[in-house]
């Protein structure tokens, strides 16, 4: 399985989206964050944005929900189409109860923890989501620099992955480039979110190239 790369429009050009949008068709998803400016301290787009995102994008959404009060809101990206939605455990109160509505509406159930989360209460619960997401920035703003520190939490995911099977996605999301994409992959990530170093540069459709051949070359040779 080569790596997937979810490129994230923060990096886009917003007057233009559904250009920067055709630009990333060679991508496996695009990630849509979605912030409230209360669980982070940023402001980005709701329900209708990413509605008309979804109508026009030549790949399906990857929707990554920096919000609070997930188990209420949530489910409506999932109306929408979108074919993946993460939410943090952090903002719901009943995790398992909501992955089970979103995937019940049709979308992957994805789970996202921030750097300072612990992993273990969820190596369990695994089976409940299609996706975790672990955050190798604190989760708000881009253009942060990866943190390494994060990779044990990202290798226990790995392994509980492999011990029983399932078929569960490891992303990460923040700080990925070039040159961390491999750390990643290394460490278990199968997919992953980058922002500048897709956007970066002229060529969106070469970066995501290079990006994906890093992180296949990292995993083949560990």
């Amino acid at each position: 399985m080569s790596a997937r790369i979810n490129p994230s429009i923060l990096s886009a050009d917003f007057v233009n989206l559904q250009a920067d949008l055709e630009r990333i068709a060679t991508a496996d998803l695009v990630h849509v964050d979605v912030m409230d400016n209360h669980f982070v301290p940023n402001l980005t787009f709701g329900p209708q944005m990413v509605g008309r995102i979804q109508d026009v994008s030549p790949v399906p959404l990857d929707v990554h929900l920096m919000i609070s009060d997930a188990d209420r809101w949530a489910p409506g990206y999932a109306e929408l189409g979108a074919y993946s939605v993460t939410f943090h455990a952090e903002a719901a109160t009943d995790p398992v109860a909501l992955a089970r509505r979103l995937r019940s509406i049709g979308a992957r159930a994805g789970i996202a923890l921030k750097p300072g989360t612990a992993v273990d209460p969820y190596l369990e619960l695994l089976p409940e989501f299609d996706q975790v997401l672990v955050m190798t920035v604190e989760p708000g703003f881009g253009g942060q620099s990866f943190m390494p520190e994060t990779m044990p939490k990202l290798r226990a995911l790995s392994a509980e992955v492999a011990r029983t099977g399932l078929d569960v996605w490891l992303q990460v999301d923040g700080g990925i480039t070039a040159d961390t994409i491999g750390i990643a992959a290394e460490a278990g990530a199968n997919t992953f979110v980058a922002g500048s170093a897709v956007y970066g540069g002229s060529d969106p459709a070469a970066n995501i190239a290079r990006l994906r051949a890093a992180a296949t070359s990292a995993t083949h040779t560990h």
